[in-house]
Formats: structure tokens, C-alpha cells, sequence
């Protein structure tokens, strides 16, 4: 006989409640393996992949893509027993992991198991409240899942091969998806793809982007998801902690003709140096002298938490929104070892594949407004840390050397701080040294 098994939503960060279906894998029908990937999810920090704990036939999905469902909340009903021939013997036991099942199956993987109690979907704002689904009548058979590079015909087309972010960047850039020919491998549509075809404008249409009301000519989007939470954040650090923001105007020529020279160097051949490596590292060595930029004030024990390690966090705009994942121990780490782990850090997150666990834990946030062009402006202090450096633009510009007014590659930085934790003159003291180890690297020896 059949035997359903629901797989209720996990918490996949710390403390979270709820996460936003962005894509299923699979469909009523197929069959899964135990791990197999079944559905995207979006939740406050990260898109993140999740496994199926166990193997059948899946029964059914209780949530759509764009629904928001509660942590435990099932998401969908697998038969992992279609055949009838494993039936649980009486009382109810699944058989442990390694022993022989009835029928001759061997239990594999324990997984979540269904929620105690009648579970219950959580309706969507504006949606009509409907009766929890009746456990299906009938097993559905088996069939073979369709190719994942194959595109599944739907009135009116073919849905277009991209991943989640590539989709949300389409939404907000009014991209027809349909409209373009993918030029990854197997036609997926890439970033650039959407990005080239906004800028050309021929693909672009307002009237069919989703929330847009042509009678008014506004388009409302949900908030959720990155957005929602940055949106939190930056309003509790905004309102918590007393912001200062100072400013600093470096001479970064030296900086340069050292990037210049190291490209050349056989260590640095495979790895992209770039300012920002140079700024971490900095930041890394500048924290030594002045510790309390990499403590936190904890409200609740009333104490200043020093910390004995570096957590870098790294501001990145992605199509989902700001993230800031962490590059861990990162004052352990050589300059080389630093642009390896921003190479790998940057790439993740343009994919929107960071884990919810590298954006938690920071200790000091670096924010590059430069890569857009900016020249500074006043960051807003992450919450849990007590400092941010923002790194603007570097341009040509003249500078006084010897006297003289020559051209130099000069740049902007701006610290904000919490003045809870750091005084005025710590807060000097390290945008100080920062700025110096950036205008003559050959200080990094003195630190």
C-alpha cells in the first residue's frame, strides 16, 4: 500500500521562520532519489538548494513558486513506498538506517518525517483561504524525470532556461525572457544576456513586468526576502547605534605601481588583485593597533565584546539584493590568500549561491562604492559590528608632491563607527593607518 511522507520546510540558517519558493525541480509524478535536489528557496540571507530526505514518487507540492511559507509547514508529499511492497510493519516502524526493510529494501536515510498534527499552509496576503489538501486517492506511477536542459512547453511558448537570479533580474529589468536566445552552455540564459538585451531595449516591455498598474504607471514589487531583511537591518543599526562618519583623501599611486609589479610576480599570476584586497588587508592589519573597531557593543549584558579574529564582511550588490558575506579569519590570511577568498566570495554571491551561514557572524564590513564609480558616502554600520569602510572610486587627479602639482592616483575612504564602542580619536587613529598602509604598502612592515 502507499506511504506518504511530507517533507516540511527546515530551518536552513539561524533562527529563521520563513523562506519564498522560487523554483521546483521536480513534479507530481516523478521520482526522487534520497538527497536528490527539489526546490530553490529564498529566504532573508541566501537562495539556497534543498534535498529531498528520502525516495519515492512525489504525491504532491503544497506551495507554488512565489508562495512564502513558515519553517515546518510541509512543502510536499512523497510516496516512498509505490509499490506497495515495503509496507511498515505493525506499530509503525521505517526500519533503521542499514537494516533490511520489509520487502528487502535497506533503510537509508532518516529524513525530517511529517509535522505532528494536521499542518496547515500559510495563505498569502490578497489569496483566498482553502481547505488543506486530501491525501491523494490513487498512486501516480512513476516516470522518468524530463532533461534538465530541455525547456517545458507552456501556452503561448517555452519556459527559457535560467537560473533564479537571472529570472529576478528579468522581472526587475522588464526582460522578456522568451525573447532571448541563451548564450550559456545548452541555451541558459546568462546575466549578460538579460543585461544586453535591457540596454538594447528591444526585449523590454513595462506593460508585461508583473505589479505594474498601466493606470497609474507604477509597478509595486513585495517586499521579502534580502530586501526585506537589509530593510530591517539598516533600520535597527540606523536608530541603535550613534553613527559618526569620518573622512580621509589618499594618495594611492604607490598602491597601484605595487598592483602593477605583483601582476608579473609568479605567485600572484593566478589571482586578481585588485584595490580591494589591498583595503582588506589593510583594514586586517589596522585592526591590531585599534581593536575596538572590530568589537560590538552587546545591549543585553551591557559589555563590549572584543574579538580576537577578523570576520570580514563584503558589501555585494547582486541581482537579489545587497548581501555581505564573510571572509573568515581573514587577518590569518597573506594578500594573495585575500584576493583568492574575494575572487571566490564575489563570484558566489553574483550567482546568489552564498550560504546562509558566510553572511552571518561579521566582526568589520568594507563596502566598495568605488566599482560603481562613487567617491564616498556614509555607510550605515552592519548590526552586531562596530565599524564600515566604504572605498570610493580612484581616479587621476593633481596632487602637491615635493611641492609640485603632479597627477596621482588618489582615493576617497569614509569610516562610520559606533561612537558607543569607539571614540573619536580611535576611530582617527585607524582610518589613519588604514590610509597609510594604502598610500605606502612598505608601512605594512612597521604594523
Amino acid at each position: 500500500m502507499p506511504q506518504f511522507k511530507q517533507f516540511p520546510l527546515p530551518d536552513t540558517g539561524e533562527g529563521l521562520t520563513e523562506a519564498e519558493i522560487l523554483t521546483w525541480h521536480v513534479k507530481p509524478g516523478d521520482t526522487v532519489t534520497v538527497n536528490q535536489i527539489i526546490v530553490e528557496i529564498e529566504t532573508a540571507k541566501a537562495a539556497v538548494e534543498l534535498p529531498c530526505p528520502f525516495a519515492g514518487v512525489v504525491s504532491e507540492l503544497h506551495a507554488q513558486p512565489g508562495d512564502t511559507v513558515e519553517v515546518g509547514v510541509p512543502i510536499i508529499t512523497v510516496d516512498v513506498d509505490p509499490g506497495g511492497a515495503a509496507a511498515p510493519e505493525a506499530g509503525g516502524s521505517d526500519g533503521k538506517i542499514g537494516e533490511e526493510m520489509p520487502g528487502g529494501r535497506i533503510a537509508t536515510l532518516v529524513g525530517y518525517g511529517p509535522r505532528t498534527g494536521t499542518a496547515k499552509r500559510r495563505q498569502r496576503k490578497g489569496s483566498t483561504p482553502t481547505a488543506a489538501p486530501a491525501a491523494p486517492a490513487a498512486v501516480v506511477a512513476p516516470v522518468a524525470p524530463e532533461p534538465v536542459v530541455a525547456p517545458e512547453p507552456v501556452a503561448g511558448g517555452y519556459v527559457p532556461l535560467a537560473k533564479p537570479p537571472v529570472r529576478k533580474l528579468a522581472k526587475e529589468l522588464g526582460v522578456d525572457l522568451r525573447a532571448l536566445n541563451g548564450s550559456g552552455r545548452d541555451g541558459v540564459i546568462t546575466r549578460e544576456d538579460v543585461e544586453a538585451a535591457a540596454r538594447n531595449g528591444s526585449e523590454v516591455s513595462t506593460v508585461d513586468t508583473p505589479g505594474y498598474d498601466p493606470a497609474t504607471r507604477e509597478r509595486r514589487v513585495p517586499v521579502r526576502g534580502v530586501r526585506k531583511a537589509t530593510a530591517q537591518a539598516m533600520v535597527d543599526s540606523a536608530f541603535t547605534a550613534p553613527h559618526v562618519t569620518e573622512f580621509l583623501t589618499v594618495d594611492v599611486t604607490p598602491m597601484m605601481e605595487l598592483r602593477a609589479k605583483l601582476k608579473n610576480h609568479p605567485e600572484f599570476r593566478d589571482v586578481k588583485i585588485t584595490p580591494l584586497a589591498f583595503a582588506a588587508r589593510a583594514v586586517c592589519l589596522a585592526v591590531k593597533r585599534t581593536p575596538d573597531v572590530n568589537a560590538s557593543w552587546d545591549a543585553a549584558a551591557n559589555e563590549i565584546v572584543y574579538k580576537s579574529y577578523v570576520h570580514l564582511g563584503i558589501a555585494a550588490a547582486t541581482p537579489r539584493g545587497l548581501v555581505v558575506p564573510k571572509v573568515r579569519d581573514a587577518d590569518a590570511m597573506s594578500l594573495r590568500e585575500l584576493g583568492l577568498a574575494l575572487e571566490q566570495l564575489t563570484a558566489t554571491a553574483r550567482d546568489g549561491k552564498t550560504a546562509p551561514s558566510d553572511m552571518v557572524g561579521g566582526t568589520f564590513t568594507i563596502t566598495n562604492i568605488g566599482v560603481f564609480g562613487i567617491d564616498t558616502g556614509t555607510p550605515i554600520i552592519n548590526p552586531g559590528e562596530s565599524a564600515i569602510l566604504a572605498l570610493g572610486a580612484i581616479r587621476d587627479m593633481p596632487w602637491v608632491v615635493d611641492g609640485q602639482v603632479v597627477p596621482r592616483k588618489v582615493c576617497q575612504l569614509a569610516l562610520s563607527f559606533d561612537h558607543r564602542v569607539v571614540d573619536g580619536q580611535q576611530g582617527s587613529q585607524f582610518l589613519a593607518d588604514v590610509g597609510a598602509l594604502l598610500a605606502d604598502p612598505a608601512m605594512a612592515i612597521t604594523f
